[in-house]
């Protein structure tokens, strides 16, 4: 059982080393890095000022990073 299993392991492509990949995609995780700290860091602000459109703009940050790492993904597997 644990040979099989390490069969189907060894026939895994390798994975990319951290830094590894195209420039593209490099550009990407550093925009998605940008905007989900900055979202939080919007959101966080909004929640000590108790202002709702703070709060707002944060979480939709948020999720564009989101959308954005989605996008990078599926692009540049």
């Amino acid at each position: 059982m644990l040979a099989r299993l390490a069969e189907v392991i060894a026939q895994f492509p390798p994975l990319p080393s951290p830094g590894q990949g195209s420039e593209g995609f490099r550009r990407m995780m550093a925009i998605f890095g940008t905007l989900m700290g900055l979202g939080f860091v919007i959101g966080i602000a909004g929640h000590i000022f108790k202002a709702r459109f703070l709060v707002a703009a944060g979480v939709l940050l948020v999720f564009a990073a989101t959308g954005l790492f989605l996008v990078a993904v599926a692009q540049h597997g």
